[in-house]
């Protein structure tokens, strides 16, 4: 079984739930298909890892908005691995450097792209979802006022919509039918979204419900409380854009290219005569420097726009690289730019 809740549905499924309904409710019914080819070697990852393992990557993956299974994925990860490691082995062995080194690189890298990937696409789902729950809950709220309950005003929204709230509103749905109560399915997506923000908003629905009073109220209140946080969060992010400027350009710009110049400049002074005995030293404490330097400034930027360092991690994750990039091409061109 693919999903947490397919293992409820194989477990907790009563008489009275249709489940072609169900089947069509789930989402891996849009899972892609790897090639034949690497059926067994999916089977095998199947048989080797604890179910635990797998189900957490497949909510990661769902998370992600992607649909395909996960030992899919670490079959294809695998072959990607075996097939660039091996090019870049024999592309290092050609240019003089390790092929050891060249051949382990080129294994991780499939797998750190996907991951770094993956990370991207879960916070743009999650960004997504939040932009769209203010409207949801007017239309539950609407529903509710028209007399229908809760979990069916719930199923009704999920069945008119795409996107992302749409694909959890109907896992949601799938929960309460074979089991769950409102408030587990409700608390279920919360914590798979990890936001602070539907966290809150949820939490605030099932208390309003639980003391009682008009739940349509509530919810639209809630959804006017969310619409609000989210403008804030728009407007702070403009009012910090400059701050984020700077950060920037201090990551990828200014202290890369000072660092490199003076590496072109020891380089220079090596080549007349002096050489620095620590000159290979303090090209790798540079490139050290310039990595954690970048990635602090990353994390900095996920402070200052949105008050958490998680957040920051993606921008740490294309800082690095770059930073990186624009002080090893300076210490290349540095020399023939001075004129030496």
């Amino acid at each position: 079984m693919i999903f947490k809740f397919y293992f409820q549905i194989k477990h907790k499924t009563r008489e009275n739930i249709n489940i072609s309904e169900i089947k069509s409710y789930h989402l891996g019914e849009r899972m892609a298909i790897i090639p034949p080819a690497l059926s067994p070697v999916s089977k095998t990852i199947d048989s080797i890892i604890p179910d635990r393992y797998l189900i957490s990557l497949q909510e990661t993956l769902v998370r992600a908005g992607m649909y395909v299974k996960a030992s899919d994925l670490l079959s294809l990860i695998i072959l990607g691995g075996i097939i660039l490691g091996i090019v870049v082995f024999f592309l290092f062995s050609i240019i003089g450097i390790n092929p050891l080194i060249g051949g382990i690189i080129g294994f991780i890298l499939p797998a750190a792209g996907i991951f770094i990937w993956l990370f991207f696409m879960m916070e743009r789902r999650i960004d997504s979802i939040e932009q769209g729950t203010p409207d949801f809950l007017r239309q539950i709220s609407s529903l509710l006022r028209s007399g229908v309950g809760i979990e069916t005003a719930m199923e009704d929204v999920s069945k008119h919509g795409r996107g992302p709230l749409t694909d959890e509103l109907k896992r949601a749905v799938i929960e309460i039918k074979i089991g769950s109560t409102f408030e587990e399915s409700l608390l279920s997506m919360s914590e798979r979204l990890k936001s602070k923000n539907l966290d809150r908003t949820f939490r605030m629905i099932l208390e309003g419900r639980r003391v009682g009073g008009s739940l349509s109220d509530v919810i639209e209140t809630v959804a006017e409380d969310l619409r609000a946080v989210l403008a804030l969060k728009r407007e702070r992010k403009a009012n910090v854009m400059m701050s984020v400027m700077f950060l920037i350009i201090a990551a990828i710009v200014a202290a890369p290219f000072a660092l490199g110049m003076i590496m072109s400049y020891s380089s220079f002074i090596g080549k007349l005569g002096n050489p620095n005995p620590l000159f290979e030293a303090s090209v790798t404490a540079a490139s050290g420097y310039i990595i954690i330097h970048s990635i602090i400034a990353g994390l900095l930027i996920g402070i200052v726009l949105y008050g958490s360092a998680r957040k920051g991690v993606k921008y740490a994750i294309l800082l690095a690289p770059a930073a990186y990039a624009i002080f090893y091409v300076i210490q290349v061109i540095g020399p023939s730019f001075l004129g030496f």
